[in-house]
């Protein structure tokens, strides 16, 4: 059916909104949880303190990526609101479970699987829903839902902050769960529109049986040539992404000391990357068809080039500024992922392509944050890491800037083929009227002859 472009829609997207807010809010103040973990878990003995560490937010974010291919299928199967609301309901048991370990290691599985997990499975339907309701405003609506997730990345550290030095580490994860409480309500809003694997194939009277691998495992979307390259370019820039929300707060107590507020930083890179999807969420509603990668393009670029500049300031106001546009620029990368996705595939096969696309995205985001940590514990300084964390934005825009064109020439192909297939077919059409004329003569002549 034709997206309503509103009505009950405003509500999905507040709840989607939510969302995000909760999943990328808690996942992006992973840096002061990692600087509290540190001073819990940690000993002056450990020379691999910061690597082990760094490894608990790195899987908790790679995980929420790792698992969406597997949450877009079963968003296919079972619907947008069934998998919300189930993925909350682990990510809540998740969370409550990490506020009761004693030492780092539990945590891999309790914070970075099981509650990262959850998240993922009430993350991706958030996107998918969207389309069932709007169309013409998808960017919009994109924008503001992805939004969310700067307004609590903006409040979050102060709130963690304080609630860390008044409460500890371990209440402050059982507050954090009321968060997770609210998502698992939201998730009953996502009404679908659009009919489910399980409806098509056995209807709500019949009974279900699964359909073939093939229809699960949508892998027909890497026969797009222009998806293939956007699906492994925005990877290769990624593995430095989430190195600055990590380490940043580590960064900055080596380079300045205890006095100054680094949670400043993380409000800045709110603020902006909010503005950012607001901005140019809206603005890509008016960029036809593919050409809105060049808006990933140019975020890849100063991002990159914006990581690089982390080490050369010496005066906290220069690195205040760096974060005011690195964060603009995420902004802007996140925010046009689904659009792009429904101008490379189509609204039939997005689910699974942008669960592919996250899935790939699991690996560098995992990688990056230790190995920066590795590098700290064995040069004594993140310079090097924020360097190196520059280099693959860089190298993946410069990949992206290819996909307009192929995807372009794609287009003209499709349009050739049904031209094509129109000739033949009148061809056909005139030669079977020829061979009738040829044959109605002479029996016309007879009949005048008698």
């Amino acid at each position: 059916p034709e997206p309503p472009e509103g009505g009950w829609g405003w509500v999905v997207m507040l709840a989607a909104m939510w969302c995000n807010g909760a999943v990328f809010g808690i996942q992006n103040s992973c840096g002061v949880l990692f600087v509290s973990m540190l001073r819990l878990f940690g000993s002056s003995e450990d020379k691999q303190l910061v690597f082990k560490t760094a490894w608990v937010s790195s899987l908790s974010m790679g995980m929420v990526f790792f698992c969406s291919p597997i949450v877009s299928i079963f968003t296919d199967l079972f619907g947008c609101r069934k998998v919300a609301v189930i993925g909350a309901a682990v990510g809540l048991v998740g969370l409550l479970s990490s506020s009761f370990v004693s030492t780092i290691e539990p945590l891999y599985f309790t914070y970075g699987i099981l509650f990262a997990c959850g998240c993922s499975f009430a993350y991706q339907p958030s996107l998918v829903i969207l389309g069932h309701y709007f169309k013409k405003r998808l960017g919009l609506v994109n924008g503001i839902v992805t939004a969310g997730s700067s307004l609590f990345t903006v409040s979050l550290p102060f709130l963690l902050r304080v609630l860390i030095d008044s409460v500890d580490l371990y209440n402050t994860l059982r507050v954090l769960c009321i968060l997770m409480f609210v998502l698992f309500l939201a998730g009953f809003t996502y009404k679908p529109l659009v009919p489910t694997t399980k409806d098509k194939e056995g209807g709500k009277k019949g009974k279900f049986k699964l359909p073939p691998a093939k229809k699960i495992c949508n892998f027909s979307v890497f026969k797009v040539l222009s998806y293939r390259i956007w699906a492994f370019g925005i990877p290769a820039a990624l593995f430095g992404y989430f190195v600055p929300y990590v380490h940043l707060m580590n960064h900055v107590k080596d380079r300045f000391g205890n006095g100054v507020p680094e949670e400043v930083l993380l409000l800045c890179l709110g603020i902006t990357s909010g503005v950012g999807r607001l901005v140019f969420g809206r603005v890509a509603d008016y960029i036809p068809g593919a050409k809105k990668i060049y808006l990933q393009v140019a975020s890849f670029f100063f991002i990159g080039l914006m990581s690089m500049m982390i080490p050369l300031c010496n005066v906290f106001g220069a690195l205040v500024a760096v974060c005011l546009f690195m964060g603009l620029f995420d902004g802007c990368f996140i925010c046009i992922m689904a659009p792009i996705a429904f101008e490379l595939v189509g609204a039939q096969d997005v689910s699974q392509a942008i669960g592919f696309l996250l899935g790939l995205m699991s690996v560098p985001m995992t990688v990056g944050p230790p190995i920066a940590g590795l590098l700290r514990d064995k040069l004594g300084t993140y310079d090097v890491a924020f360097y190196l964390a520059g280099v693959p934005p860089l190298i993946g825009g410069a990949i992206l800037c290819f996909i307009p064109w192929v995807h372009e020439r794609q287009k003209l192909k499709e349009r050739a083929k049904p031209v094509d297939g129109e000739t033949t077919e009148k061809m056909l059409e005139n030669e079977s009227t020829l061979v009738l004329d040829t044959t109605e003569k002479p029996v016309k002549e007879l009949d005048s002859g008698f």
